[in-house]
């Protein structure tokens, strides 16, 4: 019983149909790799107004790597615009703060999962080790 609710859970939760489900995990794992390398990169290069080119850049990567790639980086793009959101609440109440950086960031996140090059949001200056 436990073997086909677990079963269930794949098809129904990770979104699992037709494919094999080892290859759309292995795929959701190389694509959060993909994201952690946008993010660490993001944060080494440390520069100004480069955020929205990692955010594309990250999910395009992962998009790359198959359905499995497209889900976990719409997930964890998702979950780390949603949870500064919900902070945010906390700390400034419904005033909308950070609302527009989000939407922003989120338009990258949809634009780089869609396969479009993220060096449409790199800045000047970024050097070419990114």
């Amino acid at each position: 019983m436990k073997l086909s609710t677990g079963i269930i859970f794949c098809f129904l939760i990770l979104g699992v149909s037709s494919q094999r489900w080892a290859t759309f995990l292995k795929e959701a794992g190389q694509g959060a790799k993909d994201m952690w390398r946008a993010y660490s990169d993001m944060r080494e290069a440390n520069y100004k107004n480069s955020d929205k080119y990692f955010h594309a850049r990250g999910n395009r990567d992962a998009a790359e790597r198959g359905p499995g790639g497209v889900w976990a980086a719409k997930v964890i793009s998702d979950a780390r615009e949603t949870i500064p959101r919900v902070t945010d609440f906390f700390k400034h109440g419904d005033s909308g703060h950070g609302l527009e950086d989000s939407r922003a960031d989120q338009a990258a996140n949809e634009w780089g999962r869609s396969g479009k090059d993220p060096n449409h949001f790199r800045p000047r200056g970024l050097p070419d080790k990114y």
